[in-house]
């Protein structure tokens, strides 16, 4: 049973990198870099999009077989919810923002939700944590 639950934490944390910039090392030492457009939960062979290996060879799509994928690491900073909290924090009652760190999920009042790509809800305390996002992004962008 532990080994179920194992398993699919791991297929939890590949499929969050969908979408994301990823650096796939292979067993022969050659390095890709992409976007993590899908992969095999059979073979663990992955695709990548926008693809370029060390030498600046690029490829529209390239699928690489997992018998020779050796390492898949997230090349981008990953978006800081816990900081985004605080800021959020800031403005409303205690209690009334809690962050889902497993779920990568920030939620407001229990109304609003809040991810790294974006602000769910609707109304003026809304439009504000929106405003609180924006400001926090630009300033992330700026570093």
């Amino acid at each position: 049973m532990p080994e179920d639950v194992a398993g699919r934490n791991f297929f939890k944390e590949l499929a969050s990198l969908i979408g994301s910039a990823v650096i796939v090392t292979t067993t022969a030492g050659k390095t890709f870099t992409g976007e993590l457009k899908g992969y095999d939960p059979n073979s663990l062979g992955v695709c990548l999009a926008s693809a370029r290996d060390e030498e600046g060879k690029s490829f529209h799509r390239l699928i690489l077989n997992g018998s020779i994928v050796g390492e898949i690491v997230k090349a981008e900073e990953p978006f800081d919810l816990k900081a985004l909290a605080s800021e959020i924090q800031r403005i409303f009652p205690p209690g009334e923002v809690k962050y889902i760190e497993d779920a990568r999920v920030i939620q407001v009042l229990d109304k609003i939700k809040v991810t790294e790509s974006g602000v769910e809800g609707s109304g003026p305390l809304t439009e504000r944590v929106k405003m609180i996002f924006d400001k926090f992004v630009q300033e992330k962008v700026k570093k």
